[in-house]
């Protein structure tokens, strides 16, 4: 769906009959429930001071600024350098951190830890488990504190804990480490998703998304070239290393994101506002860039109804099953990917040389339904159509045996079909800071889907059973009732959202004929766009689908 704002309609009126139309009509949007704004604040010609962040009233215009594309192009830039690259290359080494775990289980990390029956699955599990209980505490501090200061100071966290997985002596060693890596990990994505709404324009969010979260195939890539150099070192008694491989691996990737971490706290800035790197001129015109975005910029307040409208959306809980369903399978997929493709009978050298496959084909499959959705306008039927190539690869998976070198590659062809269906997690997300507005409600829903998030990913590896290998029937077909659900998700959301778009037009049609030319509630100029309103309460919002 085309991304557009209301057309300005004529402003409201003082007859006391027509105010009555007016609330009455106003009514109907449910659930909004004006606590702090009633008829005449929405009258007014400038922005409600009492409910824009102080920090972004210091910069804000009262109304919208024309900003010309070769200005807005120079803009994105300048945010491009600051804020994109760190997304990308954090979320790059977060991913690479994650999927270490899948490189040493085939360099000697399960024998040596005597790890036995699920407990290889629980060292994925664990860490989601970890997400589920900071989940909240940690979006409700991305919405309270400096966002790259926190960020920064999570990585080296992160990093210090990864670098003490080397020493791992046994399972409660590591599944300890591994739990404390979950809680400092889980401020990545979320953060993301908010500094995407904050930085980019509604349009160009999706593609944002899409970028950092494609390290996702990039990690798989380099992941597998450096995880095939560290399987070269040989400690005794077959070689003359101090370490073994997967000790190694762990250290160096460690030891690289606390240094990330510092570099991050020098380099992102925190917020338009407080970014010391910009000009004045620039901090007013990167905040006017995202005015028409209508989803606010920040806000430190805790606002209850905005809570209340959360979990009355339905929007919320569409998100959250989309979340479940593709993280479920992505989480046991990730976790198994080098036993899987070992399992089709190919060599440990060869099976890390194809994880690089893998990443590539992800790469693709995001890159291209980004582009499609771009395109077309239609975010949900994409999300749809690239649910398909999984239920085909996964019923190939499940139905042919592995005879010869041609099956071999066809399982092979089939397993990298499977992950088609990451494309509908990604688009979540982008719709997520598209289409949710008002700073605590987004807290709230982006604190949700994470928990849905670290909820399908925590019980992903646990249906992968080791007395069910290798042809793993049981996860498989978990994964294809998690397709079949996501495609249903999908199909009422697109529904619901274009009601949704329906009953706005349809009242601000009514408000026009019932104001007569008189002043009246649509905010026709942006006035209002960082008063905080969530996505119901502003009837120029529309929601993309």
């Amino acid at each position: 769906m085309a991304e557009h704002i209301a057309p300005a309609q004529p402003h409201g009126t003082n007859q006391h009959g027509e105010k009555d139309e007016k609330r009455a009509i106003q009514s109907e949007i449910d659930p909004v429930v004006h606590l702090e704004m009633g008829d005449d604040d929405m009258k007014k010609d400038h922005m409600d001071y009492n409910r824009v962040d102080k920090e972004v009233a210091k910069y804000a215009s009262d109304v919208a600024i024309h900003i010309s594309p070769e200005e807005n192009s120079r803009l994105k830039k300048l945010v491009d350098k600051r804020v994109l690259s760190i997304m990308i290359f954090t979320y790059f080494l977060q991913a690479l951190d994650k999927g270490t775990l899948s490189f040493t289980s085939i360099m000697g990390l399960p024998d040596d830890l005597h790890l036995v029956g699920q407990q290889f699955s629980w060292l994925t599990t664990c860490i989601y488990i970890a997400v589920l209980i900071v989940e909240y505490p940690t979006n409700r501090l991305i919405q309270r504190l400096p966002i790259a200061k926190y960020l920064g100071c999570s990585i080296i966290l992160w990093g210090t804990t990864l670098c003490l997985h080397a020493v791992s002596k046994n399972f409660v060693t590591i599944l300890i480490l591994r739990t404390f890596l979950g809680i400092f990990e889980a401020v990545c994505q979320p953060s993301f998703v908010f500094l995407s709404s904050m930085w980019y324009k509604r349009e160009e969010q999706a593609a944002t998304v899409t970028y950092w979260y494609m390290m996702n195939g990039g990690q798989q890539i380099v992941g597998g070239l450096l995880a095939y150099c560290f399987s070269l070192i040989k400690a005794p008694p077959t070689g003359h290393a101090l370490i073994k491989s997967w000790q190694a691996i762990f250290i160096a990737y460690g030891a690289f994101s606390v240094l990330w971490g510092f570099f991050v706290l020098w380099w992102m800035p925190d917020s338009p506002m407080r970014a010391k790197c910009f000009s004045e001129e620039d901090k007013k015109l990167m905040i006017e860039r995202v005015r028409s975005n209508q989803t606010g910029m920040q806000d430190r307040r805790f606002r209850p109804e905005q809570v209340k409208e959360a979990f009355m959306d339905p929007q919320m809980y569409c998100y959250m099953l989309i979340a479940i369903c593709t993280t479920l399978p992505t989480s046991g997929l990730g976790a198994f990917a080098n036993i899987i493709i070992k399992g089709f009978h190919f060599s440990t050298l060869q099976t890390q040389l194809l994880a690089m496959v893998l990443g590539a084909y992800i790469i693709i499959v995001l890159m291209s339904s980004t582009w499609l959705a771009k395109k077309t306008g239609q975010n949900l039927m994409v999300m749809g159509i690239y649910v398909i190539p999984s239920f085909i690869g996964t019923i190939v998976l499940m139905t042919v045996v592995n005879k010869n070198k041609a099956t071999q590659a066809g399982l092979l062809f089939s397993y990298y079909l499977v992950l088609s269906f990451w494309a509908a997690q990604t688009m979540a997300m982008s719709m997520i800071s598209r289409n949710i507005a008002g700073q605590t409600k987004k807290t709230i829903v982006v604190a949700a889907n994470f928990i849905a998030w670290a909820t399908g990913n925590a019980i992903g590896p646990q249906v992968f059973l080791k007395w069910d290998a290798p042809r793993y029937f049981i996860a498989f077909a978990t994964h294809m009732g998690c397709y079949v659900l996501l495609v249903l998700v999908i199909i009422f959301l697109r529904f619901y959202l274009a009601s949704q778009n329906k009953k706005k037009d349809r009242i601000q049609a009514e408000l026009a004929a019932a104001a007569e030319g008189s002043a009246g509630v649509v905010d026709s100029d942006l006035v209002h766009a960082f008063d905080d309103m969530t996505d119901k309460e502003n009837l120029n919002f529309r929601y993309v689908y």
